[in-house]
């Protein structure tokens, strides 16, 4: 039998998969990337081992989570995002450290002779500071799907945890970088930092001139709208490139970026409309998946599980507290804290990403990779499942399909869409 062609199976598959799972789940009133996170975890070798990660899986969904972030920005408000900017960093700042403290205090206790034993290469020390630096990790692709999926990405809360998960996951690259540093000489702190830095102003510069003379010809160019879908695009995955190559920050970050750019044009409706169906169709389908097909669930023993539970609760509380805490300092209300600090909670791929790279260099040993591979996937799966609820409480709650519009109800209206403005 030829195999050369399995991943025209694996992805109609996959797309079937994810696609009767995520319409299950709304049924049980949960968004739809639920079913989809689901679908790569009941296909992946952590349940049924049906499909496992292809190199053409792992590249489709990189995209996908680029054009994922790219739409993101897109739909972003740049002058809510501004206002945002002073709150964002503290959130994002208090968010890291919480989690941080609260992962090095439960390393501490089960690290050690007795309990767990490591066979990570590095000092005792340096594995705890790592679990809280996994800790830290936030993967905002799922908070934004869902928002978009609830209708609530350009909410004012919705916008505040965009800003707030760049900014933590520049703060993320910072912690992983120093920790690394110490275990691996080879890896220059000041360098990176430089770099971060450096790939803000780049930035700054070709969005100015992008905008400049996109707005230039996008203005006279009233017929052939798809070449916009294609320069935009093409944006999209240079920024990705760019950032990941010569910066060493995200592909995502750079993504998002582009977005913002693209987005203050007038065609920006119709670009993300665009984007939209490619993501919905393909790519986030793809990306989703793939999130649960790298699950790998190593046999663990009674002390294992417990601190693998632990675990899971202090990486639920501390994000929630931590960025909720932020949101709270500056100015925010309780129902919009509460919603930030849920939308943070997700770690997803990049705690992934950062365990293996723990791994790599004796941060990590084998005993803790399968509680933070459960940490992953309750977080990643219970942000979408929290996030609807939450968006539901206070004065956004949206009102009751079918009802008449009776006086009160009018006035009811009249009420809610003055409190939307000011969530927005």
């Amino acid at each position: 039998m030829d195999t050369s062609y399995h991943y025209l199976l694996n992805l109609a598959i996959i797309l079937l998969s994810t696609k009767v799972l995520g319409l299950l789940t709304r049924k049980v009133k949960m968004p739809q990337v639920v079913g989809a996170l689901l679908a790569g975890l009941l296909l992946g070798p952590a349940v049924l081992d049906i499909l496992t990660e292809t190199e053409f899986i792992h590249k489709t969904a990189e995209v996908g989570v680029i054009v994922l972030m790219f739409c993101a920005g897109l739909e972003t408000d740049i002058q809510e995002l501004k206002k945002s900017g002073k709150a964002s960093f503290v959130i994002a700042l208090i968010g890291v450290l919480v989690p941080l403290a609260g992962g090095f205090g439960v390393a501490y206790f089960f690290n050690r002779p007795g309990m767990i034993d490591s066979d990570a290469a590095c000092s005792a020390f340096l594995q705890n500071v790592f679990i809280g630096i996994i800790l830290t990790a936030t993967s905002v692709s799922i908070t934004v799907e869902t928002l978009k999926e609830i209708g609530k990405l350009k909410t004012r809360s919705g916008n505040a945890i965009l800003g707030a998960a760049i900014i933590d996951d520049i703060l993320g690259i910072i912690g992983l970088t120093i920790i690394t540093s110490m275990a691996d000489a080879s890896v220059n702190v000041a360098v990176v930092l430089l770099k971060i830095v450096a790939f803000f102003v780049f930035a700054g510069v070709i969005g100015v001139l992008f905008h400049k003379l996109y707005k230039k010809w996008s203005e006279k160019a009233e017929r052939g709208l798809q070449r916009h879908v294609i320069i935009a695009f093409v944006l999209c995955l240079l920024m990705s490139y760019v950032a990941e190559v010569f910066f060493g920050v995200a592909d995502i970050t750079g993504a998002f970026i582009a977005g913002l750019i693209v987005s203050s044009t007038q065609r920006t409706k119709y670009l993300a409309s665009r984007f939209d169906t490619l993501s919905y169709m393909y790519l986030s389908p793809v990306f989703f998946a793939s999130i649960g097909l790298k699950v790998e669930l190593p046999a663990m023993t009674p002390t294992i599980v417990l601190f693998a539970a632990v675990l899971v609760v202090v990486a639920l509380l501390t994000k929630i507290v931590g960025c909720g805490l932020g949101a709270k300092m500056c100015g925010y209300k309780n129902y919009q804290s509460l919603r930030i600090g849920v939308g943070m909670i997700s770690r997803g791929e990049v705690a992934l990403i950062v365990a293996s790279k723990g791994t790599e260099v004796g941060l990590l040993g084998t005993n803790f990779l399968g509680p933070v591979v459960l940490v992953v996937i309750i977080t990643t799966i219970i942000t979408p499942i929290l996030l609807k609820p939450v968006f539901k409480r206070g004065p956004a709650m949206p009102m009751p399909a079918g009802e008449g519009l009776s006086e009160g109800f009018e006035q009811l209206s009249r009420i809610q869409d003055r409190e939307d403005r000011e969530d927005k």
